[in-house]
Parts: structure tokens; C-alpha cells; sequence
């Protein structure tokens, strides 16, 4: 029985152009037998959200207005349709936004988040969620314990690539490990490998203001690159040993050449952020002697449920990593404070 809330049209935020966000109605979506309808409670405001905002594509990949953003929700069941049987009107849910194919050599052998064909929010054409409802496929959205909340359902998709790069770095018991960037995906990540069981975890970053972050949220120590030599502290803070892990989130060519002058003989370096040029000059002789081997994250497969229970279990404090929180309808602000103030918004919401 659909709900009188669900009747009518819904309120959506649209990018109508670049740096403008404008409001507009439409009709409530229709969940499909296998789908459910998820009235939106919070959703995140990722980096690829404000690089679409602010210059309008992603590489391949250019916006058509109007568009919706957003891409991290969070929110309550209110419909199921009708060959649903695992959820129930009322659960509260965190939702994996990429939809595959399940027929392609990368579905079929588990790696889903490599498929060509993938339908992912806020990935133009495909629009985002920020906006009152949305019909998602039931088998990916995934129910909320009691002690989770949908503002930390909201942020399970961040979380899930800090724990895809920790998989892809092969971490384990008893390591230590350095990332750049104490950005959100920094910071994920960060506390995906304590999750993992490493002894140490160093961040490095140029805002003392997100180093300071990382310290709350459990960082064993934290290197200013603005003002502190970062191979020289990073090899005074390990004993001239280095790190067995490396996890790269900013992007930058410099990091990417410290991270190879900082890990050990036979590791692994993982990068996870995109640079600007999409190019690097790298100490590929150093990388050849070290036997050093370079992973990437796309995303992230099969992590939905084991990030849910480690926040459930209070290993990973989501909540912490949260620095501003704006109503629906202060959308266009949000991104342009994330914009103006990138030192002091480490993760910014939107409350829908």
C-alpha cells in the first residue's frame, strides 16, 4: 500500500548550470518488484559532487543540465515492492549507489565495480539523490542496526573505498602505514587499516586543521608538509624502516614520490585520488629496486556489510569525520563553502 507521503511530486535539487543549483518538482519514483522506495534522510557531498559543481565533467564524463548531484544516502524505507522479502517499511538503510549488469567477466567473477556497464548516482547521465525519494534495488540497500544511524549510513559509501584500498594494499596485523591526505577518503582510510589490525598509522597533509582531525579520530601521528620535511620525519618516525603500506588519497605527484621513497622493500603503494593532469613523473628506477607494487581503487565491491558492522561494533567512528551539516535547502552554500573553506570542511552533509 503506498503511504499518502509518496502521492505527488517531490522536491529536487537540479545543477542548472555551473555554480548554480536551483529547486524543482517531480513526480515521487515508482519502486519496481525488486526495488524499494527510500524517502532520503542524509546524503554526503563528495569531491567528485564539487568537481562536477565547479567545472561541469570529470574527464569523459560531462554533465547535461539540469542534473542532479550526490551520491552518499542514507535514509528509511517507506514502500517495497513486491517480491521484496529481506526489508520492511521503516528500516533505515544505506545505499550502494552503482548498479551492474551481472553479465559481464568482471560480474561474474566478483568484481562488480569494474563493470563497463555500470548505472551509478550523480555519474552523468545518471542523476544523484539529492532530492525527497528515490527507488533503488533492494539487494543494495542494506539495513541499519539499531546503534546506526542514517547519517552514518550516509557516509558507509566513503567508507567503503578506505576499506576497498585497504584490501587492495593486502593489509595486515601488526603493520605500519602511512597515507597522504586527511581528507575524508584519507581519513577512512586510515581508520579502515586500524580496523585491519595495523599497529601504526601515520597521515600526512598540508592543513594542520585536518591533521588535528586525524589525531581525534586516532591517527598514531601526523606530518605537516607544509612545514616539516615529510621523508625525513616519516623515516625518524619508523627508525629508518619505512612503512609497509602506503595509501595515497590527494592525487598529488609529490606524494606519490614520497610514498615511494617511504615504503619499504616489497610492498605495496595504493592509489586512490585522481591528479589534475592525469599524468606523473615518477622515480620509476627506485620503484624497479624497491619491487614495489602500485594497486588503484575504483570504488569498492563487496564492502557494504562489513563496514556497516564495524561501525556497529564501534571500530570506525563515522560520526567524527563529519565537520558541517546544511539543511536541503542550502544545498547551493554547501558546495560553495566546501569550495571557499576546503581547510576547515573535512565532510560536509546535506539533512534531506
Amino acid at each position: 500500500m503506498r503511504l499518502k507521503t509518496m502521492k505527488g511530486t517531490m522536491k529536487v535539487a537540479v545543477m542548472t548550470d555551473i555554480k548554480k543549483i536551483e529547486y524543482t518538482e517531480r513526480p515521487i519514483p515508482q519502486p519496481r518488484e525488486n526495488e524499494v522506495l527510500v524517502r532520503m534522510e542524509y546524503v554526503g557531498i563528495c569531491g567528485s559532487d564539487l568537481h562536477y559543481y565547479e567545472h561541469g565533467r570529470i574527464g569523459d564524463y560531462v554533465v547535461e543540465y539540469p542534473f542532479v548531484l550526490g551520491h552518499e544516502p542514507g535514509g528509511t524505507v517507506v514502500e517495497v515492492g513486491s517480491k521484496v522479502t529481506h526489508l520492511k517499511v521503516g528500516d533505515r538503510v544505506a545505499l550502494e549507489p552503482g548498479i551492474t549488469c551481472g553479465k559481464c567477466e568482471f560480474c561474474k567473477t566478483g568484481r562488480y565495480n569494474l563493470c563497463p556497464d555500470v548505472v551509478f548516482f550523480a555519474t552523468p547521465p545518471v542523476d544523484g539523490v539529492f532530492q525527497e525519494y528515490v527507488a533503488h534495488p533492494a539487494d543494495l540497500c542494506f539495513k541499519l542496526p539499531e546503534n546506526v544511524s542514517t547519517l552514518e549510513g550516509a557516509l558507509i559509501e566513503p567508507l567503503a573505498v578506505g576499506f576497498h584500498a585497504a584490501n587492495q594494499g593486502e593489509a595486515t596485523a601488526g603493520q605500519t602505514a602511512i597515507v597522504f591526505g586527511a581528507g575524508c577518503i584519507g581519513l577512512v582510510s586510515m581508520m579502515a587499516l586500524f580496523v585491519k589490525g595495523l599497529s601504526k598509522v601515520y597521515v600526512v597533509d598540508i592543513v594542520q586543521k585536518r591533521l588535528d582531525k586525524a589525531l581525534e579520530l586516532g591517527a598514531t601521528g601526523v606530518i605537516n608538509a607544509s612545514v616539516q620535511d615529510v621523508v625525513k620525519t616519516a623515516m625518524e618516525l619508523t627508525g629508518g624502516k619505512g612503512f609497509d603500506l602506503a595509501i595515497e588519497t590527494t592525487g598529488a605527484e609529490k606524494c606519490t614520490v614520497d610514498a615511494i621513497k617511504l615504503v619499504k622493500k616489497g610492498t605495496n603503494i595504493v592509489l586512490v585520488g585522481y591528479s589534475k593532469s592525469g599524468m606523473m613523473n615518477l622515480p620509476m628506477s627506485l620503484v624497479l629496486d624497491k619491487e614495489i607494487t602500485f594497486k588503484s581503487v575504483f570504488r569498492y565491491r563487496h564492502i557494504y556489510p562489513m563496514a556497516i558492522d564495524a561501525v556497529a561494533s564501534g571500530k570506525v567512528n563515522l560520526k567524527g569525520i563529519v565537520t558541517n551539516i546544511y539543511g536541503f535547502d542550502e544545498i547551493q552554500k554547501a558546495m560553495d563553502n566546501n569550495i571557499s573553506d576546503r581547510e576547515n570542511i573535512v565532510k560536509a552533509v546535506i539533512k534531506i
